[in-house]
């Protein structure tokens, strides 16, 4: 059976889209938010982003500069927040 991406409720792409953006800001993982910086994103880690860990990606908007790992780390981080979500409406 062929796998698919496809969301079964659409309009849960912005909310995963905002979860995103916030673990990447908790892991100090510097990329843009909507065509700018993390900075003025509306999260509750408001005090934590901006901060980048050791690396230093500066001008980056994005994505893209960061390693497999990283990205699979949001990813992963993602993964394990909606399961909890899940299991606790169960």
């Amino acid at each position: 059976m062929a796998r698919s991406n496809r969301r079964v409720v659409p309009e849960s792409r912005q909310m995963l889209d905002q979860m995103k953006y916030e673990i990447a800001a908790e892991f100090g993982l510097n990329v843009g938010y909507g065509g700018r910086s993390l900075a003025g994103a509306d999260t509750e880690f408001g005090s934590e982003l901006g901060e980048v860990s050791d690396h230093s990606y500066g001008q980056y908007k994005g994505w893209g500069h960061l390693t497999s790992r990283e990205n699979g780390s949001v990813g992963g981080e993602i993964t394990k927040r909606l399961i909890r979500q899940a299991e606790q409406h169960l």
